[in-house]
């Protein structure tokens, strides 16, 4: 005995088997597609950390030499570029041996002139901005900027003008 299908349902079995498969293929690349954007966020994330604490480090080391370089500052104020006095720093933050510079320090003069206007290329209250900017990592730039200030050297006398010790003019 021959079984006989009837005409219409020829291949139906075959259509709902492939509607099922391609809806568990769409959902898989959707799955896959939503944990690796996950991943880039995290990396991402990753990176930007990273390109701070590399930022932070730049700061750190700058921030001594700076303040001892008081009478090089006006050269280089709010040129953008890096001092050349600088070069004594390591700037090689991850050990890596890259001649590289790791991070790059710039300096800024702060708003410090009463006229109103100001001279970007002059400092008048002993107090720059010091900007450290981290290489390492071009898709997640991180720049820190720090106030640093100048406090002079030499001898300080308990009984000098302003008092050392918080005495005012007391003598």
């Amino acid at each position: 005995m021959t079984r006989r299908t009837p005409r219409g349902q020829r291949g139906s079995a075959m259509l709902v088997t492939l509607i099922i498969v391609s809806a568990l293929i769409a959902g898989g690349a959707v799955l896959v597609s939503m944990q690796m954007s996950s991943n880039r966020g995290a990396e991402v994330t990753n990176t930007g950390v990273t390109a701070l604490y590399c930022a932070e480090a730049g700061l750190a080391a700058a921030r001594p030499v700076v303040v001892a370089n008081y009478l090089n500052w006006a050269g280089n104020l709010g040129t953008g570029v890096e001092p050349t006095w600088l070069a004594s720093l390591d700037f090689d933050v991850d050990n890596d041996g890259a001649t590289a510079h790791d991070y790059t320090i710039t300096l800024k003069d702060n708003d410090d002139e009463l006229s109103g206007t100001n001279d970007t290329t002059v400092d008048q209250d002993l107090r720059i901005f010091v900007i450290s900017t981290c290489n390492l990592f071009p898709d997640t730039p991180k720049q820190v900027m720090e106030l640093v200030r100048y406090s002079g050297g030499g001898q300080k006398y308990k009984a000098q003008a302003g008092g050392n010790a918080g005495n005012g003019n007391d003598n």
